[in-house]
């Protein structure tokens, strides 16, 4: 039902919703990338940058240059924003 609905599997949703975490956190500048793989549960940093690459098309060193102009407010992130 749920992919039905919002026309993406849960497992999208929840790697939306984590990115957009993410951008929060680079536009605070409180921690750096190491600290927030760890707190949002990736297994490296490394595997957080790809993912937010694979979804935002940008590395999240250069999100964070550009102070969140991109970010999305959580209820707005739409199956266009993911990329397979």
């Amino acid at each position: 039902m749920f992919s039905e609905r919002e026309g993406l599997t849960i497992e999208q949703f929840i790697i939306l919703q984590k990115i957009e975490k993410v951008k929060e956190l680079l536009v605070y500048d409180e921690l750096n990338l190491n600290e927030i793989a760890d707190e949002l549960g990736y297994s490296s940093s490394a595997h957080l940058s790809s993912q937010f690459k694979k979804v935002t098309g940008l590395t999240p060193t250069f999100y964070k240059q550009l102070k969140g102009e991109k970010r999305l407010a959580i209820d707005k992130v739409k199956t266009n924003n993911y990329i397979d």
